[in-house]
Order: structure tokens, then C-alpha cells, then sequence
């Protein structure tokens, strides 16, 4: 029997070797016959740490590797590049916004 795949989108990769995955899919709506989105989440397992925010991934199913992990990683089909901001820079930023807004203010 074939394992189960699916591809979806990198929701959190905060924990160590896991990730969370939301795959995306279509429910049609019972009354109105129109298709609403909904989401399920996966936590899977990601040996080499490898899958960050936003990436596209194929996961798979496998043995169970701990209390709620039940799928595996297989590969990363689309890598994407997220800006580290740090909080520093946001606050510099901040104050030198509020300075500008001031200065309309009196015009």
C-alpha cells in the first residue's frame, strides 16, 4: 500500500527536528454549493533541521516518531528567502518615523 503525500506550505519551524506544515485544500459549502478554503496542520518530522518559514515542502507518511508527529519530510520544493529583522532596527525605525509624522503635524 502506498504511503499518503502531500505538499504544503512551512507554518513554524521553531522546535527542534519538527515543523509544522498547513496543506490546503477545498470543502464545498453545503448550502451554496461554493468551495471554502480550509487548512489542516501537520507536525512533522525534519531530520536535518532543513525547512524554514514559507518554504514549500512534500511530506509523507510514516511510523509514528513521537506523541503527534506522523509525518516525515521528504523534500523541499521551493525554497524561500525571509528578511531577519532584527528588534533593534525596528525600534530605530520607529522613532525615526515618529519623528517625521511630527514634523507634518506642525506644517
Amino acid at each position: 500500500m502506498a504511503r499518503k503525500q502531500r505538499t504544503g506550505t512551512v507554518l513554524k519551524d521553531k522546535n527542534d527536528k519538527s515543523v509544522i506544515v498547513g496543506v490546503s485544500w477545498l470543502q464545498p459549502d453545503r448550502i451554496y454549493k461554493k468551495a471554502r478554503r480550509k487548512q489542516s496542520k501537520f507536525i512533522v518530522h525534519d531530520e536535518q533541521n532543513s525547512a524554514t518559514v514559507g518554504d514549500r515542502v512534500l511530506i509523507e507518511e510514516a511510523r509514528p516518531t513521537s506523541k503527534t508527529k506522523r509525518w516525515r519530510l521528504v523534500s523541499i520544493i521551493e525554497k524561500v528567502d525571509v528578511a531577519e529583522v532584527q528588534p533593534s532596527d525596528l525600534a530605530s525605525s520607529a522613532a525615526f518615523t515618529g519623528a517625521e509624522d511630527s514634523e507634518r503635524v506642525e506644517d
